[in-house]
């Protein structure tokens, strides 16, 4: 099997605080696979930004090992730190543009970093602002630009460094919905076309869906559950996860029976009315307590939590018809209150 792009075993981080040490990280161990766009989601504080930082050593981890491309950074010089770093690009929350200069000039900073002359540069960076949708906004300012064209600008910014790696840390997070979902198109284009790894943090469930293959979920430093989308949102087995997929969701009071179950619908399951079918079939109604669908990976998956009948023979039959229809059930423990 192909070496991981990005290997972190048993990653600790300790900060030193005035009321004592305070461990943001908790021996988290990761790989991260050429060419996958990997989400790390957690809830604020959960140390999600500071695993990103520690994966290009802007932050050194107090215990544990990051290697880049096979490379140990905690063995490397300050001049070999920097070279993997220039295969490391990062973009932020809030863009971090040079607002003295322009759009192409911004583009261009980068390609300056690296020794490019200025007229090779400038034609370079015009074709990054092709890639990114935005030709016609190169001698603007960014203080003329929408939140979505500065995070382009970003984008570009970070291209024109030729990275093997990008690391987008709450890229997203200060965009509206609409304007999320086009960063997050551009994005895919971008790991298609140029085959770059891409590393998401984000406290958004939404977004991990929507473009990444594989999850890690950080809950206060620990590591809390980690696979593919689709292996965390059809059957999360954390209450971090759990929490996230169900989309914050708290137990609902005041019902009579405890026997909950969530059931995942594929793209191949939508089309027959399984729950009426089913509530027919047995002769006795359900509560519906959650129901939404989500995009994952492309597809449309759905998802319901059900409160069954009090009686436990009538609760089984159901769960059995539901697996008989090749869906997938979990018993919910302590959904409701």
């Amino acid at each position: 099997m192909e070496t991981p792009v990005i290997q972190i075993r048993h990653v600790t981080k300790t900060f030193q605080t005035r009321d004592g040490q305070v461990e943001a990280l908790k021996d988290i161990s990761l790989d991260v696979h050429k060419g996958d766009i990997y989400g790390i989601i957690g809830m604020s504080g959960a140390g999600k930004s500071t695993l990103v930082r520690c994966l290009n050593f802007l932050e050194r981890p107090t215990e544990g090992t990051v290697c880049i491309d096979g490379v140990e950074l905690s063995e490397c010089s300050d001049r070999e730190l920097r070279k993997v770093r220039n295969s490391v690009a990062m973009i932020f929350q809030h863009f971090n543009l040079l607002m003295q200069r322009t759009v192409l000039d911004n583009v261009c900073f980068s390609l300056e970093i690296l020794g490019k002359k200025k007229k090779e540069a400038r034609q370079e960076a015009r074709e990054f602002l092709k890639v990114v949708g935005l030709s016609e906004k190169a001698d603007a300012y960014p203080s003329q630009l929408s939140g979505g064209q500065k995070q382009r600008v970003a984008i570009a910014r970070s291209l024109a460094m030729n990275p093997r790696i990008l690391l987008c840390d709450e890229a997203t997070s200060a965009l509206d919905p609409t304007t999320t979902r086009s960063i997050l198109e551009l994005l895919k284009e971008i790991n298609r076309k140029y085959g770059i790894t891409i590393v998401i943090i984000t406290h958004e469930m939404g977004v991990v869906q929507e473009i990444c293959s594989h999850v890690a979920i950080i809950d206060s430093g620990n590591l809390a559950e980690k696979g593919t989308v689709e292996e965390v949102f059809s059957r999360p087995k954390s209450k971090a996860a759990r929490k996230l997929v169900f989309q914050g969701e708290r137990g609902i009071a005041r019902m009579h029976s405890r026997r909950c179950v969530r059931i995942v619908f594929t793209e191949n399951s939508s089309f027959e009315p399984v729950i009426a079918n089913m509530v027919l079939e047995c002769k006795a109604p359900v509560n519906i307590l959650l129901a939404d669908t989500q995009d994952v990976g492309g597809i449309a998956r759905g998802q319901m939590v059900l409160q069954l009948p009090e009686d436990i023979q009538t609760a089984e039959r159901m769960i059995r018809y539901l697996k008989e229809r090749k869906l997938t059930v979990e018993e919910l423990d302590d959904y409701v209150e």
